[in-house]
């Protein structure tokens, strides 16, 4: 499956839960870790769980496993990783203090 499939249903899925101010970054060549991230935005707790559930469900059906999953919806920040791709859901606060877009930004 292309990066781009890959980002396409991380997308959707995140669009189909109602994440907010979805960004996709190619970072190929920027980044050792990975070809894209995936930032978005839940409401709180609950959402978030929601959005990196939905995210699972969607890149498994797709035959995507995630390598790891790291962090906790009450803490407002979940990583999942699918090793091309890094998909981070943040509330509002915590994307707002770790502000993960400045590092790719132009």
């Amino acid at each position: 499956m292309t990066l781009e499939e890959q980002i396409k249903i991380v997308v959707d899925a995140l669009a189909d839960k109602k994440a907010v101010d979805v960004r996709v970054y190619d970072v190929r060549g920027v980044s050792g870790l990975c070809d894209a991230f995936v930032v978005a935005t839940g409401t709180a707790a609950p959402h978030l769980k929601a959005l990196v559930a939905g995210t699972q469900q969607a890149m498994k059906a797709a035959g995507v496993q995630s390598y790891r999953t790291s962090g906790d919806p009450d803490s407002g920040w979940v990583v999942v990783d699918y090793v091309d791709v890094v998909v981070h859901v943040f509330t509002p606060e915590a994307r707002a203090y770790y502000a993960l877009e400045k590092l790719w930004e132009k």
